[in-house]
């Protein structure tokens, strides 16, 4: 008899979710049994317990040496069964950290703009507000993988870009950074005496950030397809190779060096929304006083370069957002 009523799904547990998202990365039983330290033998069994709790076959046994794969019940068990131990990881880590008491470290997600032009300063004026506590900053060319790992509770707070991302994160925006045209100095755009528009960029060959989303490449709002010779994340190799001729690129202000020899940084006519960066948590943990105090000393930070800049970077809009 199928164990289907809701009082059964009681006995799901955790090795259980466990040995399933095993079986769909290694795509067998013995990898599964590998990976989790289990004999093959305890992972047949949990996974045959769960079928029986869920009343769904989860897993196509081909047979043979052909690999495994999940059945469409066992994918829609899977997104949920993830979600479960990444919030059991979130818990973990509240729980750690609720241990250490007001020392230990806060553990920070940025990318290399934010690290380079905002980060340099909130550290130094944190180490005075709360000298307890370190802050261990982990650095990605991919802001999903940083918001991955605050979702599993390996990270406290992380910088990122709106619009957020899905998932179960708490977000404040704190500063609209608007693109520039980088040009090398020889470049005919560098010597009109107009604002460049999107569609002179658009017949441009440009050189772009890799790994981000979609929705916040710059290049998304030309016309058209835009010649991307060259793609990279090092805002000193974009430089390099403007300089160099080998095209132009759309950068956000923060992260271009006017100093830097053979380039020349143009403002735009209009029609490039802003990059909007915020700092992103997970909304279901208890936030650490340092991790509300790092909140408080970057919205000051960014505030005073609007300041600095008033031309330049646009207020954020206040409040926090919330994506599920």
């Amino acid at each position: 008899m199928l164990m289907t009523d809701r009082d059964s799904w009681l006995g799901v547990e955790m090795r259980h979710l466990a040995a399933l998202d095993a079986i769909a990365r290694e795509r067998s039983f013995s990898g599964a049994a590998r990976a989790l330290g289990y004999t093959q033998s305890a992972i047949s069994q949990q996974l045959a317990l769960l079928e029986r709790i869920v009343g769904e076959r989860l897993v196509e046994r081909p047979g043979g040496p052909r690999p495994v794969s999940l059945t469409p019940a066992g994918e829609v068990l899977l997104r949920h069964g993830r979600r479960v131990v990444d919030q059991l990881g979130a818990a973990r880590a509240d729980l750690e950290a609720w241990s250490a008491g007001s020392a230990g470290e806060l553990r920070v997600g940025t990318y290399h703009t934010v690290g380079a032009k905002i980060l340099p300063r909130v550290v130094g004026r944190l180490a005075g507000a709360v000298p307890d506590v370190r802050v261990g900053l982990v650095e990605r060319p991919d802001e999903g993988e940083l918001l991955s790992l605050v979702e599993r509770g390996e990270l406290d707070l992380t910088f990122m870009l709106f619009p957020p991302a899905p998932g179960p994160f708490a977000s404040v925006e704190l500063l609209r950074d608007p693109f520039m045209l980088l040009v090398a100095d020889h470049s005919p755009v560098a010597e009109q005496d107009r604002r460049p528009t999107l569609a002179d960029v658009a017949r441009l060959p440009l050189i772009a950030y890799d790994r981000v989303r979609d929705v916040t490449r710059p290049e998304a709002y030309l016309r058209g397809t835009p010649d991307v010779v060259f793609r990279s994340n090092d805002d000193e190799t974009i430089h390099g190779l403007v300089a160099a001729g080998m095209g132009a690129a759309l950068l956000p202000r923060l992260s271009v060096d006017r100093g830097y020899p053979g380039v020349r940084a143009i403002e735009l006519s209009a029609g490039l929304p802003p990059r909007v960066i915020g700092l992103a948590w997970h909304r279901d943990r208890d936030p650490l006083p340092a991790a509300r105090e790092f909140v408080a000393v970057t919205e000051r930070v960014c505030e005073e370069l609007r300041g600095e800049h008033p031309d330049a970077y646009a207020a954020a809009s206040t409040g926090r957002s919330s994506s599920a």
